[in-house]
């Protein structure tokens, strides 16, 4: 498998703690929506020995152990970033979170749960508009936005040393744009009032266009519907590009 060396961001999707009881598992539906082979890694587990290739409208279901804590990501030519995080437990505490930046739209929406069980993510596509200090390019394209804090690496936009508490952390003029674009999805360390979302006993689909980054155009089907897109499980939306980069806390 090739190295790519470009670096791409994601639009992570932040998930902590499953609505079902603690003595089951939690199923994670992962399907490749797109047009290339995709490498997702699992850690920590034993699943495939944690990665495993996935071809075009393939998918895989990994079984979570109870109170499992760890994270699920994508790979292109095995060159990857972290993408969803997870502690499964009673309440589901869940975001979507351009903390890291963004490269695809995703929302996530509960059915029939309990508590405040709003919609998180972002529908919008802010690569068009992004500014051109955090426009990140592959081959001439624009494939992703990425965040203050992964462009410039100081400790007020990564919201660390003398800022790291949430009274010094404070939305910056980069964080607000994508708050603007994006209301529903996580834009900083410290917007959790606004974007961290619970909810109990319940299920959750991914309705919204499932889209892909080809040919420097945005390509989206149909949602899938309610039988075949609700499960018990975190279904995921697996991007098209991935980056090997560090990830700064993000709760």
């Amino acid at each position: 498998m090739a190295f790519n060396n470009f670096r791409t961001f994601f639009l992570a999707f932040l998930v902590i703690a499953s609505g079902i009881g603690l003595s089951e598992g939690v199923k994670f539906t992962i399907i490749n929506y797109c047009k290339e082979t995709i490498w997702p890694g699992i850690t920590p587990n034993n699943f495939s020995g944690g990665g495993f290739a996935l071809k075009p409208a393939q998918s895989a279901v990994f079984t979570a152990p109870p109170a499992w804590n760890g994270r699920i990501w994508a790979r292109t030519g095995c060159n990857f970033d972290r993408n969803a995080e997870f502690t499964l437990g009673d309440i589901d505490y869940y975001d979507v979170s351009l903390v890291d930046g963004f490269n695809l739209p995703i929302v996530v929406k509960p059915v029939s749960g309990k508590g405040n069980c709003s919609s998180a993510g972002c529908d919008a596509d802010l690569r068009p508009n992004c500014p051109p200090e955090l426009t990140l390019k592959a081959d001439g394209k624009t494939v992703a936005c990425q965040s203050a804090c992964s462009v410039f690496n100081t400790d007020e936009y990564c919201c660390r040393g003398a800022f790291s508490t949430p009274m010094a952390c404070l939305p910056t003029n980069y964080s607000r744009s994508f708050k603007a674009a994006c209301p529903a999805a996580y834009s900083f360390a410290h917007d959790d009032p606004t974007s961290i979302i619970t909810c109990s006993s319940t299920d959750y689909i991914v309705n919204q266009t499932q889209c892909t980054f080809h040919d420097n155009q945005l390509t989206c089907n149909r949602a899938m519907g309610t039988a075949e897109g609700m499960f018990r499980l975190w279904k995921l939306l697996l991007m098209a590009f991935a980056a090997a980069v560090g990830i700064p806390a993000m709760l």
